[in-house]
């Protein structure tokens, strides 16, 4: 996901967020300078990261999942994902997650959350499962023999465990679910003062998931989707939605909103597009309600705090597919999940449903650029009576290069090159500007070809208008006007 902007160069309004923020913009960029003499402590840090057993971000699969991720027509790829096998140390979970950025250092943000959420996640796990522990052995310690032998009498007068699941979620999702909320918490706060990542106008979405054992838990923030493809009683494919896409059109996302003076409307040219605004400036036009970072929304409504859910998977469940928007926007879930169901291989699951989603942007809108795709599917029976081959044995992750990881701590070390915003009106431009410097050629010329291309807006959430204008800050007019 992307965004696109308006040169309209104006000072904010007096007393506006913006101003202390873009007034301290000299300030932030040498902050960012002197930073990148850190960029090879980054780099070394990085790479260790990267190269951890378990844990996959680039195109591949792996036993248990398939990975994949194509850059749109509109620049670089702002998605991101990740797989984390024996994540947190515990051969029976998985971590999965895909993050789809926006704004003009999105790809940058998705990249970070990506790297250091599931770090935060792992970290507040284990610390709440330590604390636990620490609780029960004080409380047990503390026991009288009245005490102990009415807790006898209670554990014998417990239902079974299969009976309190269907009244409660069991202990596992209480203590992932206070860790998601924390993690997220943390997050968002290390980017807001992150040194060399400009999250003000910049942001990402993020649907994670673990699964340890038969148990499900999603941490779901912003506009992509997780959905279950599962067996009916006629054993036939079918299609849960899992997550809830958390957009200002919403009542209860646009109440809150609006109860902290934020607005919410749809511009009159897409009607069907509603989006957040600040109070007194017709920016950024944000598509969604909830996002890591764009802290220029953040006193107005916008949440970083995750939707949390839970689900006790059966044997009839038979995969989980994590998707950003730009398979969302012209596929339905049923769609997917048919897709992922009859591919010839589990290793090859992913791209068909990314190839197939990029026919279907061409086919549905041939004036609009395709947006970038990123999909992670999870595999959650251990057999493969429904696909017809399930062996990934010539598909393998690839390993993490050098000269990947020096992209981006090069683009790291560049954000102090403030993105140019082209004129446009108060709605879109025909392209982003990249600041990936070590971009395929090809791709390159495939997205020159593509420039000139008019384009509509498409049910607001594609890459390109996720943000409507970013007003441009002018020091010179700010002196002026005093």
């Amino acid at each position: 996901m992307g965004s696109c902007f308006s040169a309209e160069s104006r000072s904010p309004l007096p007393g506006s967020p913006l101003s202390p923020h873009l007034a301290n913009m000299k300030k932030r960029n040498s902050r960012k300078r002197l930073g990148s003499r850190g960029s090879s402590f980054e780099y070394r840090k990085d790479e260790a990261l990267h190269r951890i057993p378990g844990r996959f971000f680039l195109n591949g699969s792996t036993d248990v999942a398939s990975l994949f991720t194509q850059q749109g027509k509109k620049g670089t790829n702002q998605d991101a994902m990740i797989v984390w096998e024996n994540f947190g140390s515990r051969t029976d979970t998985v971590f999965c997650g895909i993050f789809d950025g926006h704004g003009p250092y999105g790809h940058l943000v998705a990249k970070r959350v990506r790297d250091h959420l599931p770090l935060k996640l792992s970290a507040h796990w284990e610390a709440n499962v330590s604390s636990e522990d620490v609780f029960r052995d004080f409380s047990l310690g503390s026991m009288t023999s009245e005490n102990m032998s009415l807790l006898s009498v209670d554990k014998e007068s417990r239902p079974s465990i299969d009976f309190l699941e269907s009244e409660k979620h069991p202990d596992i999702f209480e203590t992932l679910k206070e860790s998601f909320l924390k993690a997220f918490k943390a997050m968002d706060r290390e980017l807001r003062v992150h040194p060399s990542i400009d999250s003000f106008c910049s942001g990402t979405t993020a649907v994670t998931l673990v699964k340890q054992g038969p148990y499900l838990v999603i941490g779901n923030l912003g506009d992509s989707r997780a959905v279950l493809g599962t067996r009916d009683k006629n054993n036939m494919l079918t299609a849960v939605q899992l997550t809830v896409d958390l957009k200002p059109n919403l009542p209860a996302e646009a109440e809150r909103i609006r109860r902290c003076k934020g607005r919410v409307f749809a511009l009159r040219d897409e009607p069907e597009v509603t989006r957040v605004w600040l109070p007194n400036n017709d920016s950024p036009g944000l598509a969604m309600a909830r996002a890591f970072g764009d802290f220029c929304l953040k006193d107005f409504g916008l949440i970083s705090v995750p939707e949390i859910t839970f689900r006790h998977l059966t044997e009839n469940d038979e995969f989980v597919v994590l998707a950003t928007d730009g398979i969302w926007d012209v596929l339905s879930n049923e769609e997917a999940v048919e897709i992922i169901g009859s591919a010839p291989a589990r290793s090859s699951a992913a791209r068909a449903l990314v190839e197939v989603a990029i026919r279907a942007w061409r086919y549905k809108y041939p004036t609009s650029k395709v947006d970038d795709c990123a999909v992670v599917c999870l595999f959650l029976d251990s057999n493969s009576n429904h696909l017809s081959t399930a062996s990934n044995g010539n598909t393998e992750v690839q390993p993490t290069s050098k000269d990947q990881l020096d992209n981006d701590i090069e683009e790291n070390n560049n954000l102090d090159v403030l993105t140019p915003l082209n004129q446009s009106g108060i709605t879109r431009t025909e392209e982003e500007t990249s600041l990936e410097g070590n971009e395929d050629p090809s791709k390159l010329e495939d997205m020159n070809s593509d420039m000139g291309i008019n384009w509509s807006a498409l049910e607001g959430v594609s890459r390109v208008n996720t943000l409507v204008n970013l007003p441009r800050f002018i020091p010179e007019k700010e002196k002026a006007g005093k």
